[in-house]
């Protein structure tokens, strides 16, 4: 790519995080049409059902796309969905040439856009560009397996803890950290904890201060065995929240059945299971339509996700502070981490006063 190949691509994927946690299932795209050195239409994918980016922008464009150049973030698609192949309408207006950040990794798709273009005489360029790349990280994962990309946040202490003793609620980062959660719930399908999570910080998961999303925020509950307080700030209704999902072994549907009330309980496993298959709750969430997670629980609940190898991406706070003591709750319990194999970190930096270290692990399934 030359320099205004940059730039363009560049306004291309700004369009595309306008769409942070809207779009799903579909991947966030951004699309920018040039004539010489000129932009003459832009759009992105708003939510799954409307227009994608391409097609917006070259209605922008109008009859000004014909001999110009498309920036799109993401290669166009192929196949007939809620809307039709993105390829066709590129092809129809005229368009030259096409640079796009990524190939689409939708085996529905799979190098067809690119191929379908330069059939017809449109020049391609795939860029293979790790801005891009990122954009689509969650889509490209779940669109290939059941169940949705998984991403695991977890604050400690400079010396791995996060609490000085079992059930105390320790407040450990500042407002950046918790202004960079935020963002990662917005951008998430789903926040899910676990119950020794919602007893010990009774949380609301909620994005604060509110922040408008087309698609309904999801908050669940993960009950390896035994229940939480129907009572908890997790199930108060809040408007653009859908009704808090709680997944619970089918084997103790009386243990659980107060909070049927309060929460979608969604029972999981055999009549006998006593407790949570929590790699078919994440299955039954995908079936839902959630093709993102990001986990917030706590210790068990995060040394279990990497002990099933179940975490993609991995986000660590550490707070410049130190809690040993003979009580001490360390980071991640469970067990002795077999599943968190492949650790690749790829971003480091500060958050006011804490460090951020974020990577991405081999997962199993």
């Amino acid at each position: 790519m030359n320099a205004q190949d940059r730039l363009y691509l560049d306004r291309a994927y700004e369009l595309a995080r306008r769409a942070t946690g809207n779009t799903s299932p579909n991947p966030a795209v951004g699309a920018v049409v040039v004539i010489g050195e000129q932009i003459v239409g832009e759009g992105y994918h708003h939510r799954a059902g409307e227009p994608h980016a391409e097609v917006l922008a070259l209605q922008e464009a109008g009859a000004a796309a014909k001999g110009a150049t498309l920036y799109v973030s993401l290669e166009p698609c192929n196949h007939h969905g809620r809307t039709p192949p993105c390829s066709i309408a590129v092809a129809q207006a005229g368009i030259a040439r096409v640079v796009a950040g990524a190939a689409d990794p939708n085996p529905k798709t799979d190098g067809g856009g690119v191929k379908y273009l330069r059939d017809r005489g449109i020049a391609v360029e795939v860029a293979d560009d790790p801005e891009a790349l990122e954009i689509i990280e969650p889509f490209a994962r779940a669109i290939r397996c059941d169940r949705p990309f998984v991403s695991l946040k977890m604050a400690m202490s400079l010396d791995g803890y996060v609490a000085s003793k079992p059930g105390r609620q320790e407040w450990l980062t500042g407002e950046e950290s918790r202004s960079f959660v935020r963002d990662l719930r917005i951008a998430h399908d789903a926040v899910t904890v676990g119950a020794g999570t919602v007893r010990i910080d009774n949380p609301q998961l909620t994005v604060r201060p509110p922040h408008h999303r087309l698609r309904e925020y999801v908050r669940a509950v993960f009950c390896e065995t035994d229940t939480v307080d129907p009572q908890s700030a997790v199930f108060t209704a809040v408007d653009g929240y859908a009704k808090t999902l709680v997944f619970a072994p089918a084997g103790l549907r009386e243990r659980f059945a107060p909070l049927v009330r309060s929460a979608d309980v969604i029972f999981v496993g055999d009549e006998s299971a006593t407790h949570l298959d929590i790699p078919q709750a994440f299955r039954l969430l995908r079936s839902r339509g959630v093709t993102s997670v990001l986990c917030e629980g706590g210790p068990t609940m995060a040394g279990n996700l990497l002990n099933l190898g179940l975490v993609d991406r991995f986000y660590w706070l550490v707070a410049p502070r130190v809690l040993r003591t003979p009580d001490a709750v360390p980071v991640v319990t469970s067990g002795t981490l077999g599943g968190a194999r492949g650790i690749r970190f790829d971003r480091v930096e500060r958050l006011g006063a804490d460090l951020l270290i974020s990577g991405t692990i081999d997962s199993n399934v």
